[in-house]
């Protein structure tokens, strides 16, 4: 198999650039919808999108911890060499779990959305605007946590480039269609929902398109003890999970108090913020997702050597991402708002000094988020555990979310000038993170596994 004998540099880089197309649908979507609606309706529409995005966070959470949960033990089992099939077990457990969340999560936003959207940080006139966006999405929420569950099996069944295709298929569309019903049919803020709506649709219908191809070896077969499996899965996949619903709810303590204490102009900053923060977790996402499959599968087989060069690529990668979206976060903060809004000159005034305090979360984000799927891929769900839970809301986060908000609240009274204190949220929650990060077990050439020999040839690159 290509994993277990091929060379590790084209094959990381053939799954980096599949991944990081499929890592895209997080935030493909929603970046589109708020550039669109923030030029049509201003920064209040920008606003509206920031209530709504909490959602995003919760319905991708749930699709990653049954899509990679599942898909790395898929791997795992397969690495090992057992060529009974026994690992379509955990493919057809993860799908009736995807069934059941995704069940679960269009049950509630049917029948409470008007409070969710409240109690993520909307007053009356947005709450408006957040209700017509999701107008059109509603009737296709649960696809989009079976979009992510397909992503992560169709990596590990050969087919990267699939799950990159649907990604493009319903991004371009989703790009096209949301200027064609915003502005020339004047839908404004439901076009763009409807736009998101019918680009979700079309990933979904190509990614089944891998299920009747050759390489296709998933099947639905009868689990044995179910339970079992599905804890498996939950215990594999929750710090993936964790991580982005963190951010959710992380997301949705900054609205609130944002809300509450500085008004709709400083919301319209933070709705930018949220989905350039969402494409650099993205960016980290595709190279855990790239170097998940290959390690797994590796590990699986005990072949150490190629885990190793898998592990140095992906940190490689991980500096560079950090170093992009500090550096234009630093450099250009204005350059994010005019592409997501028509600011007023107040917007423009507040937004760099905003931007490059919460910037400062962006040297450590990668690291934190790819360690989580290195951890996973090695089977030490515990490690990944750790390091999401120190990344995610702990009792501080309360404290310290109002004191980001009293850092913003003096941007916001001295117009942008320089801030006292550069400690807020983002960088306090990524410095506990790291630290809490075991070297030992991010280090192969210290794991028990890696003492094992490689076999000749898997040091080569």
């Amino acid at each position: 198999m290509e994993l277990l004998n091929g060379k590790i540099k084209p094959i990381y880089f053939k799954y980096l650039s599949a991944s990081f197309g499929t890592a895209l649908i997080a935030s493909v979507y929603s970046i589109v919808d708020v550039a669109m609606v923030g030029q049509y309706q201003g920064p209040e529409g920008t606003a509206a999108l920031a209530v709504v995005a909490p959602l995003w966070n919760i319905i991708y959470s749930l699709g990653l911890l049954v899509g990679i949960g599942g898909s790395v033990l898929f791997s795992a089992r397969r690495g090992g060499g057992r060529g009974d099939g026994s690992e379509n077990q955990y493919f057809t457990a993860a799908a009736i779990g995807a069934v059941i969340l995704a069940a679960l999560a269009w049950a509630g936003i049917w029948c409470f959305e008007g409070p969710i959207l409240t109690f993520f940080g909307a007053d009356e006139s947005l709450l408006a605007l957040a209700q017509r966006y999701m107008q059109p999405i509603k009737p296709v929420f649960p696809l989009f946590l079976l979009n992510q569950l397909l992503a992560g099996f169709l990596r590990n069944d050969g087919s990267p480039g699939l799950a990159t295709m649907s990604v493009l298929a319903g991004g371009i569309f989703n790009v096209f269609g949301d200027y064609f019903f915003v502005f020339p049919c004047d839908m404004g803020v439901y076009g763009a929902g409807l736009a998101t709506a019918i680009g979700s649709g079309i990933s979904f219908l190509v990614m089944l398109i891998h299920f009747v191809s050759r390489k296709n070896t998933l099947r639905l077969v009868r689990p044995e003890r179910l339970g079992e499996k599905l804890r498996a899965i939950s215990v594999t996949g929750f710090s993936t999970f964790f991580v982005d619903v963190a951010m959710g709810i992380l997301t949705v303590l900054f609205n609130r108090q944002i809300m509450r204490w500085l008004g709709s102009d400083a919301m319209a900053v933070y709705g930018p913020i949220i989905q350039i923060s969402t494409f650099a977790q993205c960016c980290a996402y595709s190279v855990g997702q790239a170097s998940q499959p290959i390690i797994s599968m590796n590990y699986g087989a005990a072949k150490a050597g190629r885990i190793r060069q898998t592990l140095r690529l992906a940190l490689y990668t991980v500096v560079f991402f950090s170093i992009f979206w500090t550096a234009l976060s630093l450099a250009c903060p204005n350059f994010y708002i005019r592409i997501f809004m028509s600011p007023t000159p107040a917007i423009l005034a507040i937004a760099p000094a905003i931007i490059r305090t919460y910037a400062l979360s962006f040297p450590l984000l990668p690291l934190n988020i790819f360690s989580t799927y290195y951890f996973q891929a090695i089977m030490k769900p515990g490690a990944a555990f750790i390091v999401s839970v120190a990344r995610g809301p702990g009792p501080p986060c309360t404290w310290c979310g109002r004191r980001q908000c009293n850092v913003w609240r003096k941007h916001c009274e001295k117009r942008a000038q320089a801030p006292r204190c550069r400690c807020g949220l983002p960088l306090r929650r990524q410095l506990r993170g790291l630290f809490v990060l075991r070297v030992r077990e991010l280090c192969p050439a210290r794991d028990p596994l890696c003492r094992v020999d490689a076999p000749a040839g898997d040091d080569k690159e």
